[in-house]
């Protein structure tokens, strides 16, 4: 591996980081410049195999515990110690962006490439993590597999999940051959640090480059169906109607009233179905999800009663009926002092002032988090703007993440 040498003036290489991100956006890229890799796909299965064959061309080794998640591991001097971690994503949304996730997985790969072509050897033996469905887009809730590693699910709840076409989780994972013998959950990790894209506005518009993650807002997912009664449109008067489109946007606004109520919460109906779908019967049913957050976990619980008591006021109102049910609860998380300390000295040996910062969005880290010291790293991107195909960042600011990446690892390894 070469002689040790000192870790103060390591750098990543950019322009390899670069061609990483524009390479793996190949894979599930969409004629508008984005991608759509959703997870245990082909196109899931194409980003792994790209992901492992390159981390066994850099000397790691690379395991697969039983909900997928992929670890390439770097030897250290002492390889009974346990690792000191860094990773993310692979997945996409439907309609996804090049860097969301991605970043921090080909982050870390740039520090592992930093290491080996800089001959340095570190105390702890270094891993890079792909957290398998942190999207949650196929299958929800999100972040399930960092979610049973950590405890918060149990491993056959996961694999008996189905998508909105009915293919359960536990066969799309074997479908792909990424099922591994390690039972999740008993990969030891000394301490876990997470490169992203801010997903916001708050850095670009400071004109900031790093963003030191101190925690991740409360958030709630909710499955909510309503049921009126079919009718004919032509027929049908309007005082006659049970219509459970009309009552569902009417939900849909009170919704983001509660959200407005509560700022600086946000309150969102991203999916909404709705039947029979035709468009001169009057609809019987619809079903949505409703997403709420809070960086205070009593905020969340306060919206919780307050959209409710709307949805159900407005049910009564148009002689429908409402179902609503809480699928995901994710509370408020405030990571490692020490590992937040570390990324601010990080970014500050790189010539960067690290700017305080709560995620608005979830991340694998707040799961994490639970079993081990953790930290995150923001970098901006284009007009705060992600989830979308036009999400854009710059090449200087995603080497200046991974270089802050790369410092906060070196003194992981000489803290833990």
């Amino acid at each position: 591996m070469g002689l040790k040498t000192s870790g103060s003036n390591l750098r990543v290489d950019g322009e390899a980081l670069w061609a990483d991100l524009m390479e793996t956006a190949r894979f599930g890229g969409t004629p508008k410049g984005g991608v759509k890799r959703l997870t245990l796909t082909a196109e899931d299965r194409q980003v792994r195999d790209w992901f492992v064959k390159t981390c066994e061309a850099l000397g790691c080794t690379v395991s697969c515990d039983s909900m997928g998640n992929l670890f390439a591991r770097r030897p250290g001097l002492d390889d009974s110690l346990p690792p000191i971690t860094m990773g993310s994503h692979l997945d996409t949304q439907p309609t996804g962006g090049k860097f969301d996730g991605i970043l921090g997985v080909l982050g870390g790969l740039a520090v592992l490439r930093a290491l080996r072509e800089a001959g340095h050897v570190t105390r702890h033996p270094i891993e890079l993590i792909n957290w398998t469905n942190e999207e949650g887009s196929r299958f929800t809730p999100p972040m399930m597999c960092s979610g049973v590693f950590a405890g918060i699910f149990t491993e056959q709840e996961v694999l008996d999940k189905r998508d909105r076409a009915g293919l359960r989780f536990g066969d799309a994972l074997e479908a792909i051959g990424y099922r591994g013998g390690e039972v999740c959950g008993r990969h030891p990790i000394a301490a876990y640090f997470e490169l992203h894209i801010e997903q916001g506005p708050i850095l670009e518009a400071e004109e900031l480059t790093i963003g030191a993650v101190a925690g991740v807002q409360g958030m709630r997912w909710y499955e909510v169906t309503v049921r009126g009664r079919d009718a004919h449109a032509g027929s049908t008067p309007m005082p006659l109607r049970h219509d459970a489109l009309l009552a569902s946007a009417h939900m849909i606004a009170a919704l983001a009233e509660v959200a407005r109520a509560h700022a600086p919460a946000v309150g969102t109906v991203g999916l909404i179905e709705n039947h029979p779908n035709s468009n001169n019967v009057v609809p019987g049913e619809t079903f949505f999800t409703v997403d709420i957050r809070h960086p205070e976990d009593g905020v969340v619980a306060a919206m919780e009663a307050a959209f409710q008591e709307r949805f159900r006021a407005i049910a009564e109102a148009g002689g429908v009926d409402v179902e609503i049910v809480r699928i995901w609860d994710a509370p408020a998380v405030h990571f490692d002092p020490a590992c937040v300390a570390m990324v601010a000295d990080a970014a500050r040996e790189a010539g960067f002032a690290p700017r305080s910062i709560v995620s608005g969005p979830g991340h694998d880290a707040a799961y994490v988090a639970r079993v081990a010291p953790t930290a995150m790293i923001f970098v901006p991107c284009k007009d705060g703007l992600s989830h979308n195909e036009e999400e854009s960042i710059t090449q200087a600011d995603a080497q200046a993440g991974a270089n802050v990446l790369l410092g906060a690892i070196l003194r992981a390894d000489a803290a833990f």
